[in-house]
């Protein structure tokens, strides 16, 4: 099966060019955790193969992507009802990896307060 154009280096760029966003290693080394103002939005394996990618989801959206794709599954150590992890095989069209990303931040980005939402306005942010 052919692999995602999404590699771990591709992914780091992209979830690390959100508007305000960090990338850390909160938990030692092995686990990219990237942050807006503070609050996890996507986290990504550093090593083994398939990467593996978790966001967080709508309970009900995340539902659907696990019964249709194999390879999302509940969020791994995460609360299984608003996060998912993807086992990135090759298997998921690309297209749908960026949405979900996209849809991860703006559900982190949501729930900011409303200084850090206006700080992510003023930094870009479509949210």
């Amino acid at each position: 099966m052919p692999r995602s154009t999404l590699g771990r280096s591709a992914l780091r760029q992209r979830l690390a060019a959100f508007p305000l966003a960090t990338e850390e290693e909160p938990f030692g080394p092995g686990v990219w955790v990237y942050k807006v103002c503070g609050r996890v939005f996507a986290l990504l394996t550093q090593e083994g193969e398939p990467p593996r990618l978790s966001l967080k989801c709508d309970p009900a959206r995340a539902l659907e992507l696990r019964a249709a794709f194999a390879t999302v599954t509940p969020g791994y150590h995460l609360n299984k009802e608003h996060w998912n992890t993807l086992a990135l095989d090759g298997s998921l069209p690309p297209a749908l990896v960026e949405d979900l990303v996209d849809h991860s931040f703006q559900r982190v980005a949501a729930g900011l307060r409303r200084a850090e939402r206006q700080a992510l306005a003023i930094h870009g942010s479509t949210t």
